[in-house]
């Protein structure tokens, strides 16, 4: 089934979608754009707990889907099982459960969200994209992106929950405040 979903997918390629979908996975490879993004926010005094959250969950990520699960799990990609689909853009080297650039999106899009809710929502539909993407380029299935996203979240409210237990104790006992 979900090949069949991936092989939809590639009825729908045409110049200008190739190069959004492209350009979209782009922000998406290595989670630089998230990391960037987690930097900015860390550096301003308001958004310093945002971005703290956001590099958090992203460093959650890593150790939890890139070097945990896609080596447990080991499944291959799907332009691997099948080299007859025409790649736009190179062949991962890694496993492909779960999708890393859909798990990065989702842990910096919704540890946003949980603070800035218009801002989130920006960013979510921004790691939707990111995620469908790599279907649409297909080097993911359809699971392995589905569980980058819910990884991601989960992973992101974790982090959060900690910040917030973490700054609501640190109040408490009369220290400074955490900014948001």
């Amino acid at each position: 089934m979900e090949f069949s979903i991936l092989y939809w997918l590639q009825g729908l390629h045409g110049p200008v979608l190739d190069r959004l979908m492209t350009a979209v996975t782009f922000l998406g490879n290595g989670g630089w754009f998230w990391i960037v993004l987690g930097l900015v926010l860390l550096a301003g005094k308001r958004t310093r707990k945002v971005g703290l959250a956001v590099l958090l969950s992203l460093l959650g990520g890593l150790i939890i889907g890139n070097v945990f699960l896609k080596n447990l799990v080991c499944r291959s990609r799907p332009c691997w099982l099948d080299p007859s689909v025409p790649l736009l853009i190179s062949s991962p080297h890694d496993f492909s459960f779960p999708s890393g650039h859909t798990l990065a999106s989702f842990e910096g899009a919704v540890s946003v969200w949980l603070y800035h809710r218009r801002w989130g929502t920006v960013l979510l539909v921004l790691a939707v994209v990111i995620g469908f993407s790599r279907l649409y380029l297909f080097v993911h299935f359809p699971t392995d992106v589905l569980a980058g996203a819910v990884f991601g979240t989960l992973i992101a409210v974790t982090v959060h929950w900690v910040l917030e237990r973490r700054c609501g104790a640190r109040e408490k006992a009369g220290g400074k405040s955490c900014s948001t």
